[in-house]
């Protein structure tokens, strides 16, 4: 009679522990926009080329040095973060194609021409070692950005 209320508690316990392992596979940092078609027409003024971007978040609870990581489109052209760029705790960072001046919460890649393609294109994240922690992939001209995760 007591075999019941074990097997019960032991597959209440298996429900729960199987959930967590599912959110434990969520990458620490993930891509969770890009707008890939920077408002008005593309002719490459600053601006315009600042208009397009790519917001990585820190899901975890510790700050993450991302010295060495890159983002990285379809094509290959390649960002790769400095030595000083801590992403804290929960933080998110905009990373912008044009110039201008870095900060906290948002770098410039610098570029002179758009790395994101305005019908298709994937953004990836790596750590220094190549591996790949997370991407966004979009296949839409209708829309001007796509929202990740």
């Amino acid at each position: 009679m007591k075999t019941i209320p074990l097997i019960a508690a032991v597959a209440a316990a298996s429900a729960f522990l199987s959930a967590t392992p599912a959110e434990a596979a969520l990458p620490a940092v993930q891509i969770t926009r890009v707008y890939y078609d920077s408002p008005g027409s593309d002719r490459r003024s600053n601006a315009s080329l600042n208009g397009e971007y790519v917001v990585i978040h820190n899901t975890t609870r510790r700050a993450i040095d991302l010295e060495g990581w890159q983002v990285r489109d379809k094509t290959g052209y390649s960002y790769e973060f400095g030595p000083d760029v801590i992403l804290g705790a929960n933080k998110k960072i905009t990373l912008r194609t044009g110039s201008g001046s870095d900060g906290a919460s948002t770098l410039h890649w610098g570029r002179r021409q758009y790395v994101w393609n305005n019908d298709k294109d994937t953004a990836y994240v790596r750590k220094p070692d190549g591996r790949l922690v997370d991407s966004c992939a979009y296949n839409s001209s209708r829309y001007d950005y796509k929202n990740c995760q």
